[in-house]
């Protein structure tokens, strides 16, 4: 019989409670705060206003923004890796890890639907085992799940080995979604008798941020004291009708849980309040970040590890250029395309180009100093305007664009060749940032290394460009995160790669030298042009459309930054505009172009 816990957690709430807990979820998960009407703002009580907003401000730390995972997904496979290793690690905690003998773990929505693809299973598996995804050798993870899978073997904590059956204790639920995200996975552990020790449901919001309830432990199996804050002792009796309180928590895994609160720091909840921080302060975007990150570590450190995130990246890009394999893992075989440019682009411009623009003469025309202009001039001026035809005959003798330099333009290429490298990395299943997500992690690096390598003026100038452009792109991911999603099962792409480019164009405006309203008017225009971005990937791999969206949303970036720059900061659509349109979008787009592989491109694109 299947534990009345169980039970009570799948019982169908009236639609009132439902919608009551999906809010709630809402303001947990995203920490975003629905709009208020006018009337019932009127009659809410100042401090309680007061006391939401202090609450739901959008500071994290720049480590959980940009954290270091393994490919090909954040949401499913850096994500589900640290619940598992979050489940083991309270097990272990509270002294019941001896006894378990079996684990079951059930899937839901889009981790059920993509996660195959997205390495979901292999990712939960290695969790269980105590790895991290910041430390696990990437190149292992599938040579440890084919050993799980042929052996029925699973060393849990590391330190227990149980029986494991890959295909009866890993449960896909298609057709199932829990009411509190669509990146929904719930693990439960029994002892040798059958009987249930311990069961938590996790959600993987995107980014690899994950949330949980407190774990849920049957009280003779508790070693050590139950702390409130970890875990709820199961009540032998409980009713199935009995609410389940809410205590659904966010594992920010960088930040010192010591200092749970800020207590002095310079909050913003959106783009609006964020430019009034700076201008009070007489601060920048980066500056504000950087103050805010010193409540949880020293400003040495600080700079230490941002420079240790761009590391990173820039080695996602080498891996990426250097690989020796031709094709992406997956049934699509789809080739990489980074090497093959990188090689291209590194020839020189000139050969590579075939560069030589020189008209040649043509005897038709005056070639005196006062008529040197173009031939269309020239024959304008002697009377003898050509008709179609003849236009296109007076241009033959001119020396043509050599058709290989027609195909090239120097800047995208490089912009697209650093896009592609992190992408393909990404999809290889290797080390990357997430920025703000594993799909979406090639835009931010492609944008950063385009600057120092072509616009930083100096080696010295490298390491501040660094910190402020990695900090300025974190404070507007931060915004995304609170005002919306970056979970592409809430908001499809526009959560991910649109995101991204977002970021990317703030930051890239920042280190340009834009003034604060430029960079807020950079990070909206980079966003409008990614509304409504699906994300239908065939096969639930990261390869198809991602790894070319993400070199599109980089020269998008520029673009973006470029705008904002010639102009003076003052636009008609902001960016706190955008993102509640972002997020609204997303609520009213079908789930099945949001990270489940059931429409668009999914099912046109035919698998080989």
């Amino acid at each position: 019989m299947r534990p009345r816990l169980i039970v009570a957690l799948r019982a169908s709430p009236s639609r009132a409670s439902l919608r009551s807990r999906v809010l709630s979820h809402v303001r947990r998960y995203s920490t975003f705060t629905p709009p208020v009407s006018q009337a019932s703002a009127a009659t809410a009580p100042a401090t309680e206003t007061a006391s939401s907003q202090e609450v739901n401000h959008a500071v994290v730390s720049i480590f959980d923004m940009f954290s270091i995972g393994v490919g090909p997904s954040s949401s499913h496979t850096v994500g589900p890796m640290r619940a598992a290793r979050i489940f083991v690690k309270e097990a272990a905690s509270h002294g019941f890890v001896l006894d378990i003998a079996q684990i079951r773990v059930d899937l839901f929505g889009s981790l059920a639907l993509t996660g195959v693809g997205h390495g979901t299973p292999g990712a939960i598996l290695m969790g269980l085992e105590g790895e991290s995804p910041e430390l696990i050798d990437a190149k292992s993870i599938p040579s440890r799940l084919e050993n799980i899978k042929q052996n029925s073997i699973l060393n849990v904590a590391g330190t227990h080995k149980i029986t494991f059956d890959y295909a009866k204790h890993l449960k896909f639920h298609y057709d199932q979604v829990l009411p509190q995200h669509p990146n929904g996975m719930r693990i439960t552990c029994f002892d040798k008798e059958g009987d249930m020790i311990g069961t938590n449901e996790f959600f993987s919001v995107g980014g690899g941020f994950v949330i949980n309830d407190l774990m849920r432990v049957l009280p003779k199996f508790l070693r050590t004291p139950a702390k409130p804050t970890t875990v709820k002792p199961i009540v032998e009796k409980e009713s199935e009708t009995t609410p389940t309180p809410d205590h659904h928590v966010e594992n920010i895994f960088q930040k010192n849980t010591k200092d749970d609160h800020l207590t002095n720091m310079l909050p913003f909840h959106n783009a609006q309040s964020l430019l009034d921080v700076c201008t009070e302060q007489h601060m920048t975007i980066a500056e504000v970040v950087f103050q805010n990150e010193l409540q949880w570590r020293e400003a040495g450190e600080v700079k230490k590890r941002t420079m240790g995130i761009w590391n990173v990246m820039d080695q996602s890009i080498m891996n990426g250029i250097s690989s020796r394999e031709e094709y992406l893992p997956g049934k699509l075989k789809v080739k990489r395309r980074a090497p093959v440019l990188y090689n291209k682009l590194m020839r020189g411009f000139a050969e590579y180009a075939g560069m030589n623009l020189s008209p040649k003469s043509h005897t038709a025309i005056d070639q005196s100093p006062a008529n040197t202009t173009l031939i269309s001039d020239a024959l304008i001026r002697k009377g003898k305007f050509p008709k179609e035809s003849e236009f296109t005959l007076a241009y033959k003798d001119l020396a043509r664009v050599p058709r290989e330099m027609k195909r090239h333009l120097p800047a995208l290429d490089w912009i697209s060749m650093y896009a592609l490298a992190v992408n393909e990395e990404n999809a290889a299943g290797g080390r990357v940032v997430t920025a703000p997500t594993n799909g979406a992690a090639g835009t931010i690096p492609a944008v950063l290394k385009y600057y120092l390598e072509f616009i930083c003026p100096s080696p010295e100038h490298a390491e501040r460009d660094i910190l402020e452009f990695l900090f300025t792109a974190a404070a507007i991911g931060m915004l995304y995160k609170r005002g919306a999603s970056i979970s592409a099962a809430e908001m499809g792409c526009q959560g991910e790669v649109g995101v991204a480019c977002s970021m990317a164009a703030a930051a890239f405006t920042a280190v340009m030298g834009g003034t604060v309203e430029q960079v807020e008017n950079a990070a909206e225009i980079g966003m409008e042009h990614n509304l409504g971005l699906t994300c239908d990937p065939p096969e639930g791999l990261v390869v198809i459309p991602c790894i070319e969206r993400n070199a599109l949303a980089a020269v998008k970036a520029i673009t973006a930054a470029q705008l904002a720059l010639n102009g003076d900061g003052t636009h008609r659509v902001t960016l706190d505009q955008v993102i509640a349109t972002m997020r609204q979008t997303g609520i009213d787009m079908m789930s099945k172009y949001k990270e489940t592989s059931q429409a668009g491109l999914a099912v046109n694109v035919p698998v080989c």
